[in-house]
């Protein structure tokens, strides 16, 4: 099963994230496939089965800058060959930010909602204010989300 994750990162916590969930979901026996800065164009080549979105937020809510090409790029397309395909988000955040906790990650969400991609986890919102090792506090989730896609 072809995994796709992408990524939207400011500081480079939420990439670190994502890599270690593609070596995870790849030791898991999955084909996990991850590049930071995706293009549609190369979302559509690995043709993927399932989808993990890591994303931090920026602003007020928003996600990072380095994200926002993909994110355009697919809600201008939503690509019908995607819906129905598994998928989750795992979001950073700080909730001292009150609202707009974890906000890319919501607008991640609503981006596979739009695309029919079927959430199969809960989101995970990682806190800043309460986690220094995001990428092994992400392994239970991820377990579970492999877990489910082999369901």
């Amino acid at each position: 099963m072809n995994v796709a994750i992408i990524s939207g990162s400011v500081y480079g916590t939420a990439e670190e994230v994502a890599r270690h969930a593609e070596s995870l979901l790849k030791t898991a026996g999955f084909n996990a496939w991850h590049a930071a800065r995706a293009t549609l164009q190369d979302l559509e080549g690995f043709a993927p089965d399932a989808f993990l979105a890591v994303t931090s937020t920026t602003g007020m809510g928003e996600l990072p800058d380095n994200l926002m090409p993909l994110y355009s790029g697919i809600r201008d397309v939503l690509p019908a060959q995607w819906r129905g395909l598994p998928g989750a988000v795992i979001g950073l955040g700080d909730s001292s930010y009150g609202d707009t906790y974890c906000g890319g990650g919501e607008q991640l969400r609503e981006l596979f909602g739009e695309l029919g991609i079927r959430e199969v986890q809960p989101m995970l919102r990682l806190d800043a204010s309460e986690t220094v090792t995001p990428e092994s506090d992400a392994e239970p989730w991820l377990e579970a989300f492999a877990t489910q896609l082999k369901g």
